[in-house]
């Protein structure tokens, strides 16, 4: 039976030391230029020390006007090339690998840092943080291209700076997730329509930057399993994307939107729809897999590695609250992580803000870790509402992300 600590091998001859995977979190710790600084370079520095096998980096952005949130990397020609590398040499210290999460946000891109978004078609945002966006208006052809181009040209420059790898970010409600869905995605042209059509975007990028880097660079992608919703992208697109993707030479594919090891926390069974859709995509492809989201402890990590349920485990906010997670495990010094629900009190006021919440609670302890403080569990929201305030100012306030 494999175990948790089994190294395992890519396509591409890299070896990942063992199953366990930094999945991405928005650190948004760049700085006015979009640039890496000291304390994100120190933070993957802690985790790299911390005996995680692959760090996949937080959303960077591959256009610097089209930008997620505050605090956003952006690669391009313009770039520091030395913080660059020195981020990648603190995230490949301990024989860690660490892959570049490339992104463009489309609509997902809030009033506060663009004036018109734009994404695959004319539909502005929905749900009850749609007011925090404006309506994106239609990419022309030309603008798709250029869009790809910047997508392999960031690979190339991931590369030449000593990265591992590179992920391509086709999940939660961003540019390339717009495409694939069909709520999101009404063109009439080669980019819409049917789901050959709908993907084009990202099979195209792929090759871009594979055609680019050649055959001994890592490239992976992030997909969600479905977007539950009835119009938007389902489970058998998802499915019909990975498959395809998986003949076309991925190296490495990351499925999240569910929860793993908790279904009730998800709701109407999403939970154990996530894992039986894992088990399914293992079944079908050749291609190893992340499963990222809801795992929490020991016994919960290593069975899924045991059972075949996915090949490597992606953790996000547990390498939050401890950072040297694995090496705590390998000594049996970790069983569980509990993540803390935060509330300010209210009621009322946790409805509003409560997305924000969490991302700002997890930012304030990232930045403790990057500056080698320990952190600091809480059920108390105030901390990370006024750590926010603090460092973006009254737009902290606006919803970053879409909510259904």
């Amino acid at each position: 039976m494999t175990t948790i600590f089994e190294p395992l091998t890519l396509k591409t001859n890299t070896t990942i030391k063992n199953r366990f995977v930094k999945a991405a979190l928005s650190e948004t710790l760049g700085n006015k230029n979009y640039q890496p600084t000291e304390q994100l370079i120190s933070l993957y520095q802690a985790w790299a020390n911390g005996g995680t096998g692959l760090l996949i980096t937080g959303n960077v952005m591959v256009d610097p006007n089209a930008r997620g949130e505050f605090g956003n990397i952006v690669i391009d020609r313009n770039q520091n090339f030395e913080l660059l590398k020195k981020w990648a040499q603190a995230g490949t210290t301990n024989d860690t690998k660490i892959f570049m999460q490339l992104n463009h946000p489309g609509k997902q891109s809030p009033k506060t840092i663009t004036k018109q978004p734009v994404a695959p078609s004319a539909v502005p945002m929905t749900g009850s943080n749609s007011f925090a966006f404006n309506s994106p208006r239609a990419l022309t052809h030309t603008e798709i291209q250029q869009i790809v181009a910047k997508f392999v040209d960031a690979a190339v420059i991931a590369q030449q700076t000593g990265f591992s790898g590179v992920e391509i970010h086709a999940a939660h409600g961003y540019l390339l997730n717009q495409f694939l869905s069909p709520h999101d995605n009404q063109r009439t042209d080669e980019y819409g329509g049917s789901l050959e059509n709908r993907m084009r975007i990202v099979t195209e990028i792929y090759q871009g930057i594979r055609e680019e880097v050649g055959n001994d660079f890592p490239i992976a992608l992030k997909i969600n399993s479905s977007d539950f919703r009835p119009d938007g992208f389902s489970e058998e697109d998802s499915l019909k994307v990975i498959q395809k993707m998986d003949q076309m030479g991925i190296d490495l594919i990351e499925i999240s939107g569910g929860n793993y090891e908790n279904p009730k926390m998800q709701g109407i069974g999403k939970g154990a729809f996530f894992i039986d859709y894992a088990k399914k995509v293992k079944q079908t492809i050749k291609t190893p897999i992340i499963v990222t989201g809801g795992f929490n402890t020991a016994n919960g990590m290593e069975s899924a590695i045991k059972n075949d349920e996915t090949d490597f485990v992606g953790l996000a906010r547990p390498l939050v609250m401890v950072p040297d997670l694995p090496k705590q495990l390998k000594w049996g010094n970790f069983t569980s992580v509990k993540l803390n629900h935060l509330t300010t009190g209210s009621k009322k006021l946790d409805k509003k803000v409560g997305s924000l919440i969490g991302l700002s609670f997890y930012q304030q302890q990232m930045l403790r870790i990057a500056e080698n403080k320990k952190v600091q569990p809480t059920t108390n929201a105030w901390g990370a509402l006024l750590f926010s305030l603090k460092h973006q100012g009254i737009s902290a306030l606006m919803p970053q992300r879409s909510k259904e």
